[in-house]
């Protein structure tokens, strides 16, 4: 069956099906769907986890194996497959479909990809995983949905808006989630149970002057480099957590732009790209900026980065996350660390 993001909660508490699948181009849907999954696993018994990564030369065969045999230290035991961008080409799909006609009992089966086009999403894996298990797509909120989700974000908090401010943290987050709820989270500290007014939000965020992740991808898109670089120590020395954040946000702005330059190379006007993307208004100066200073060659060895930063964001690989998340920024930012002496403590 197909879920919206939105529903899930109640599909869990009705049951645990045997297998999910999450996927889409929206990092805070896809995060909270997959935790909301693995603490329902936790709660029908799958006391064991295992994580597996798919990347070349995955061993597709031998998944099969692993999940027919049992857990040896809990009745019922989650499995993640996490596909990341990859697709499980023709060995791959075959065992996802295999799998799909049978599946383990005893396992739980969490699937999790980034953005599957209307071509795959047609595959008879697709359709086999759909058939056996739950299919949850994720997807950038437009703006009538975004005003939704933010009042149900703020009622969560203890919190109401006025129109006006509830217009005014729109435009703040110009679209992006994981922006949102952290504004969000932050008001509840301070103003739960109360009504948010215009010049009250105003006031709060004006006073909230430290960086976010999304200003630092931002200076990187323009091409501010030594800027970009002021943001990423100023953000490493407040909250090392941060950079898990920051890792969905280059991410997706990168696959962002590697699909704009396609369309754009097949002949696309940019301004109907823009509009076929829903590229906010306040948004297209900055990305037009990156299209520029970018080739299609940088904005794939910079996927191939943020893949690897999500590795050693998840403890895969052993290299400095925050020195391969400044890395990418100034490669972004179209610069190298090469002459960029910069006082991390200096105003941007």
């Amino acid at each position: 069956m197909k879920l919206k993001p939105e529903q899930l909660s109640h599909h869990l508490r009705s049951g645990l099906q045997p297998l999910y699948l999450v996927f889409g181009d929206e990092p805070l849907q896809l995060l909270e769907a997959s935790d909301a999954i693995r603490a329902a696993a936790r709660q029908h018994g799958c006391a064991e986890r295992e994580v597996l990564n798919v990347e070349t030369g995955f061993d597709w065969p031998g998944l099969i194996s692993r999940l027919a045999s049992g857990s040896l230290f809990s009745p019922r035991r989650l499995v993640e497959l996490r596909l990341d961008d990859a697709k499980p080409g023709d060995v791959g799909g075959k065992v996802l479909l295999q799998y799909a006609a049978a599946p383990n009992p005893d396992i739980v089966l969490l699937i999790s990809t980034g953005r599957l086009d209307a071509s795959t999403q047609k595959t008879r894996w697709f359709s086999g995983l759909e058939k056996a298990g739950v299919v949850i797509q994720t997807r950038p909120l437009n703006p009538q949905q975004l005003s939704r989700w933010i009042e149900q974000r703020l009622q969560r908090q203890g919190l109401k808006a006025t129109p006006d401010a509830l217009s005014l943290l729109i435009e703040r987050v110009e679209g992006n989630l994981l922006a949102a709820a952290q504004e969000i989270d932050k008001l509840g500290l301070q103003y739960a149970g109360t009504t948010l007014d215009a010049d009250t939000l105003m006031a709060q965020l004006g006073h909230q002057a430290h960086y976010t992740v999304f200003e630092l991808v931002d200076a990187a898109l323009k091409g501010e480099a030594e800027r970009a670089l002021r943001i990423h120590h100023t953000l490493q020395a407040e909250d090392v957590e941060l950079v898990l954040m920051a890792s969905w946000a280059l991410a997706r702005e990168v696959q962002l732009l590697g699909r704009l330059q396609d369309e754009l190379a097949n002949g696309d006007q940019l301004m109907a790209v823009f509009a076929r993307h829903k590229i906010w208004e306040q948004r297209k100066p900055v990305l037009q900026s990156a299209l520029k200073r970018l080739s299609h060659r940088d904005c794939r060895e910079l996927l191939i980065g943020c893949a690897a930063l999500d590795r050693c964001v998840k403890g895969v690989d052993d290299q400095p996350p925050w020195l391969l998340l400044q890395r990418l920024v100034l490669r972004l930012a179209g610069a190298s660390t090469a002459g960029l002496c910069v006082d991390p403590t200096g105003a941007a």
